[in-house]
């Protein structure tokens, strides 16, 4: 297969992936807020500046996103007590229960692509995607919660 093979599939999947997610998450949640919510649930709390190499995005849409997601009552943001200018990201009841319900759409479209191969197929294709992860290209691990 060569490179525009390749990234025609590629770029099928993501557009197919982002039908889907748009479809079903709306209108309550976005995938960009999905994100945000799995790592903030996952780690109990976590600040803005590790957010963003997660989304791939500058500082300000990270503001931005949190600041919708604030008013939609997903999140809550609190100053540090030890030092006022770190905010502390972590999420709501409503928040907990929006997140099951998106990884459950995510769950729901690779369940479908994937059920087109075998199990073995669904392993080989993993362990190649990781294979396509150079090292280093990792989204930096979050700091640890307060």
């Amino acid at each position: 297969m060569n490179s525009f093979e390749f990234s025609k599939i590629w770029h099928k999947i993501l557009k197919d992936y982002k039908v889907h997610m748009d479809t079903k998450l709306a209108p309550t949640l976005t995938d960009a807020q999905l994100t945000v919510l799995e790592l903030v649930q996952e780690r109990g709390a976590a600040k803005p500046s590790d957010l963003a190499p997660h989304l791939a995005t500058s500082p300000a849409a990270v503001t931005m996103l949190l600041d919708r997601m604030e008013r939609g009552g997903l999140i809550i943001r609190d100053r540090d007590a030890a030092d006022r200018r770190i905010v502390w990201v972590s999420i709501t009841d409503l928040g907990r229960r929006e997140t099951a319900r998106g990884l459950k759409v995510r769950s729901d479209f690779f369940a479908e692509v994937l059920d087109h191969i075998s199990a073995h197929n669904q392993q080989l294709l993993l362990y190649l995607m990781g294979k396509l992860v150079a090292p280093g290209n990792e989204a930096a691990p979050l700091e640890l919660s307060r």
